[in-house]
């Protein structure tokens, strides 16, 4: 070949080379606008690539005459893929990557929520703080009283939450509702949730704006979820000032049981210590309980659990104005059963499932001097709800239940009885929608039927959340809740409909380098309440023209980071509620619902002593309630209440701990209202006597061994 066909041929070559090669340049950017450095960009398929520069510019020179795919990587981003066809020398490309939604650090919604748990960044509390809370002496209500939106009412005991009444909360067990889940007890004599709070791994407790998921509750629901699988085999022994108990864990590759036995017998401690109460016998009881768990395949969890329990007691109940010395004797023997078997499973392509079926039934045999009552209350629920992830922004939760409610009261000595049966379907779902990892909307919807009511109701819901740069995140929650009345009334008028209410819920939420803040306004309407004359057992001229509202503030703040193994938290919380229900004529102040609380909690653990040291101090502006000497509804307020309370928690052994407490250790007398009598005296006045506490105080003695073959477990996670 001659040399110039040689030196045209390599100019052809290298024509056709510079027209094969082409430089895309461009800039890339965030979602508000912001450039990126330190993106991948490479063409799929090779390590052909470049980086963004601090500038978000990058220039890529690519070889060849076919078509490629430019990808577009960086860490906190989706990835994008861009097809670009060759032909040109060089091309202008400039994107906008999106958020990738990221579990730890997208924004949650806050609104309502007070959460317990290990898991989940938005939380407020941690498991063991449910029973490390010394004003709760174990007790898993007890520690969620010092948290905001609660009401402490020490004669009642269950949860009280922004101007509702207790029976307004509902609570549930791994999604299952919980029938009767406080004990039976006598008129001012607090009660307790029936379960033991180290079944338990964490809890969502809501105090409003809640998910479309949760029915039958106009003001809150408290949702417990069980312990997955136990770390080792072991048994627990429980010594107590006011009985004993055992409970025994077995824990395989695949499986688990843990079974446990209680008894409870405060005659003793009454003995000892003075009572406020005239006690014929004292309260006592008997529990037992197996939870069992099996895992199939990697994908599915099954848990069947059951209790059952037996408690009794008597006391004699002062009356004013009536001339018997100790008043009225009155006995309860309750009997209760529950038993639950729920399952979650996860599934392919985005897809979970998780439901179950709960049974209870409770039985009550109450003696009023020569009155025998009977009531029997048995609830079931099956529920079961499917989760599908369509995209890392899109996701729906859906849900199907089943309720039956059966309830009777009795005058078995006069051959008497009431009761009613009601069948009831609920449907709900709910989705979440990740705009980006700041910001989420959720709507919902629930929608139910009750047969003996013969009713249909729609409830909506919505949530919005945003997240701020600093990781505050501010949420707005609004929605409809429908509850029916209570049983007892229910059974004088079975035809009764819903309830209803309406939370309206700003919140701000910060969790950051061991302090929480957060702080909530809200506002609530209530609709068909129920109205009557009379009392129990005589109820006349039942009615739902009941109507009322609440509306407030709550304030939190937690701290484990300024003071060397010390965690402390302070709640408070303004309720202004009014309401028109039961025998008021016009809408008052609620005798449980007081304006003003304000808890603190104060945890400090003492290495060289092997202790920790606790506080909680909790106070309100007193208790509304009618005295019939003055005109008018609700026109006088008890003084305030106070309590303080203390806790010593010694562990001389890893396996062995000792456990003191005591509550109201300044043994404040702490007045919850007055009973007056039914007429007026020879003065015209209307003889009282003040609702007070069981005892000035109560003092807590606990011994608790754990038994381990490798002398692994211990005592440490109960400090």
């Amino acid at each position: 070949m001659k040399a110039y066909q040689l030196l045209l041929l390599l100019l052809l070559l290298f024509s056709q080379g510079a027209w094969a090669q082409m430089t895309v340049r461009g800039t890339v950017h965030n979602q508000q606008g912001e450039t990126i450095p330190g993106v991948n960009i490479y063409i799929k398929g090779t390590y052909t690539g470049t980086s963004s520069e601090l500038d978000g510019t990058y220039e890529l020179v690519v070889e060849g005459n076919e078509g490629f795919v430019l990808i577009f990587q960086a860490l906190g981003f989706r990835t994008q893929e861009i097809p670009v066809q060759q032909g040109q020398v060089t091309m202008e490309l400039s994107i906008t990557l999106k958020d990738a939604i990221n579990e730890m650090t997208a924004v949650t919604i806050t609104a309502g929520a007070l959460e317990a748990s290990d898991e989940k960044k938005a939380v407020v509390l941690r498991p063991l703080d449910i029973v490390t809370v010394p004003a709760a002496m174990g007790d898993i209500i007890g520690a969620f009283q010092t948290l905001p939106g609660t009401a402490t009412v020490g004669n009642d005991g269950r949860l009280f939450v922004r101007g509702g009444d207790a029976s307004e909360t509902a609570i549930f067990i791994d999604g299952l509702q919980v029938g009767n889940a406080f004990g039976t007890t006598a008129s001012n004599v607090p009660t307790r949730t029936r379960f033991n709070p180290n079944l338990f791994k964490g809890s969502f407790f809501s105090t409003g704006g809640y998910s479309a998921e949760f029915g039958n509750a106009l003001s809150s629901a408290l949702s417990l979820n069980s312990v997955d699988m136990p770390l080792r085999s072991q048994g627990d022994i429980s010594i107590m000032g006011i009985g004993a108990g055992y409970n025994q864990t077995l824990v395989g590759t695949k499986n688990s049981l843990t079974a446990g036995a209680n008894y409870m017998n405060l005659g003793p401690y009454q003995n000892m210590v003075r009572q406020n109460f005239d006690w014929e016998q004292a309260p006592a009881s008997w529990d037992a309980e197996i939870l069992g768990r099996q895992k199939l395949g990697s994908n599915t969890l099954l848990k069947a659990y059951a209790r059952t329990e037996r408690g009794t007691m008597k006391i004699w109940q002062a009356q004013p104005g009536i001339p018997q010395e100790r008043g009225i004797l009155l006995g309860v023997d309750n009997r209760y059963s529950f038993a639950q078997v729920s399952a979650k499973h996860t599934g392919k392509k985005d897809w979970s499932m998780y439901g179950g079926m709960s049974f209870s039934t409770n039985s009550d045999f109450l003696t009023v001097d020569q009155l025998s009552i009977r009531n029997t209350n048995r609830v079931f629920h099956a529920k079961g709800v499917a989760i599908k992830d369509f995209s890392e922004q899109f996701s729906l939760k859906s849900g199907l239940e089943h309720f039956r409610f059966d309830y009777s009261e009795a005058l078995p000595l006069e051959g008497m009885e009431r009761s009613f049966e009601d069948q009831q379907l609920a449907l709900f779902s709910e989705a979440d929608l990740y705009l980006s990892n700041r910001l989420i909307f959720r709507i919902g919807l629930r929608t139910g039927y009750s047969a003996l009511a013969s009713q249909t109701w729609i409830d909506p819901r919505v949530s919005f959340a945003y997240k701020f740069e600093h990781e505050g995140q501010l949420s707005i929650a609004a929605g409809k809740y429908s509850q029916m009345p209570v049983e007892e009334i229910r059974v004088n008028q079975t035809n009764l409909q819903n309830t209803e209410a309406c939370h309206y819920i700003l919140n701000y939420f910060l969790s950051k380098n061991g302090r929480t803040i957060r702080a909530e306004s809200f506002y609530k309407t209530y609709d068909g309440l129920i109205t009557y004359d009379g009392g129990r057992f005589a109820y006349q001229n039942i009615q739902q023209n009941g109507s009322g509202f609440a509306r407030g503030f709550d304030l939190f703040f937690r701290d484990r980071q300024t003071f060397e193994n010390t965690d402390y938290w302070v709640t408070y919380s303004f309720v202004d509620s009014q309401r028109q229900f039961y025998t008021f004529q016009s809408q008052v102040q609620p005798g449980f619902a007081p304006k003003h609380t304000l808890a603190v909690v104060v945890k400090h653990f003492i290495p060289s002593l092997k202790s920790q040291l606790g506080t909680s101090w909790s106070m309100n502006d007193g208790y509304t309630y009618t005295d019939p000497n003055f005109p008018g509804e609700m026109n006088s307020k008890t003084r305030g209440f106070q309590d303080l309370s203390l806790s010593w928690s010694y562990l001389p052994k890893p396996h062995l701990i000792i456990h003191l407490a005591c509550s109201n250790i300044l043994g404040r007398d702490n007045i919850f209202g007055y009973n007056f009598s039914p007429t007026p005296n020879e003065a015209g006045q209307f003889d009282r006597l003040p609702i007070r506490q069981t005892a000035p105080r109560f003092l807590f003695l606990g011994i608790f061994i754990t038994l381990s073959k490798d002398k692994s477990a211990n005592q440490l996670n109960n400090l």
